[in-house]
């Protein structure tokens, strides 16, 4: 029996995943704490929670599990300077079970896992051991990327950035406003939770230049709503808003520079459903589901099985 594990040591996400031979994806993970009002955790802070976490969530997962091979993100990007301690935690368990068991020993980014976890949740898999580019956006607490992703024979896929924010990232965006508001972080779900409360409607046009969008003003804004006594759920919408229109820009710059190629969506802010459906009415787009969309171990568990031969 063909298994493959993927492990994930993101910024504040513990995960690990097994793709089995049956094509189905089992997972675990686990938000790591972070005290009420801050805004996130120092390095050495995430990497002794995922130290801590991340055999509990193994032993979950892995008992009587016939794994061939493992798989693991080691970095944010497949970039120059691309690097944070957290991975350090992911990597060391990966790099002990391979040696212990000697399975061979996948390493890829955290950024080709996300998007990895959305083609397989939407059944596109084709699309990265296919011969044809598609564009692919990952919007999450620190990217606000939008790629021009070709396949890659060393890397299963190569990813070109085609624009992104000039500053405050998507995800950023959305904490700092959801703490401001007294959600607790990360405060994508309860942000959008509260949004869809609002009946307000906002005309939004977005701060973008040359197909780069900026996302500073945007905490700046929903302050002064907040301050102004206006209601905590417009001021959520209004935040929302914001990056939907700023994304919608992005990939109409994207279209007109790449040509009219799939478009496919990842990332923990692409799982909110005021931004999706927004894209999806203008678009024809490939969304990953929910479960795929926050950081995962799918995709690095999809890595190694293509990288092995079991996916091809």
């Amino acid at each position: 029996m063909s298994e493959y594990l993927g492990i994930d040591t993101s910024n504040y996400t513990t995960s690990a995943a097994v793709l089995g031979a049956d094509g189905h994806i089992r997972q675990r993970r686990k938000l790591l704490p972070v005290k009420e009002g801050e805004r996130g955790l120092r390095q050495s802070e995430a990497l002794f929670h995922h130290t801590k976490i991340l055999p509990e969530l193994l032993e979950e997962l892995l008992c009587g599990n016939a794994l061939k091979a493992v798989g693991v993100s080691t970095r944010p990007r497949n970039a120059e300077g691309s690097y944070m301690p957290c991975f350090m935690a992911g990597q060391t368990a990966a790099r002990a079970i391979s040696a212990a068991c000697g399975f061979p020993l996948y390493t890829t980014s955290h950024q080709v896992g996300h998007i990895l976890a959305a083609l397989y949740s939407c059944g596109r898999l084709d699309l990265a051991l296919g011969k044809s580019p598609f564009i692919a956006f990952h919007l999450s607490g620190g990217t606000t990327d939008c790629l021009l992703v070709t396949p890659d024979r060393d890397e299963v896929i190569a990813c070109r950035e085609i624009t992104s924010s000039s500053d405050l990232k998507a995800g950023q965006a959305v904490d700092r406003v959801g703490v401001m508001l007294g959600l607790k972080f990360p405060c994508g779900a309860e942000l959008e939770k509260l949004a869809l409360q609002s009946t307000r409607s906002f005309k939004i046009r977005p701060s973008v230049r040359n197909g780069r969008c900026s996302l500073s003003g945007v905490e700046n804004i929903c302050r002064k709503m907040l301050e102004s006594g206006e209601d905590k759920c417009d001021v959520a919408l209004c935040c929302i808003k914001h990056i939907e229109a700023a994304t919608v820009a992005m990939t109409e710059y994207a279209l007109k520079e790449a040509g009219n190629l799939p478009l496919v969506y990842a990332g923990g802010v692409m799982s909110d459903k005021i931004i999706r459906d927004s894209v999806q009415s203008r678009f024809s787009a490939y969304f990953a589901e929910p479960a795929f969309s926050a950081d995962n171990a799918c995709g690095i568990a999809v890595y190694a099985a293509i990288k092995d031969g079991f996916i091809n």
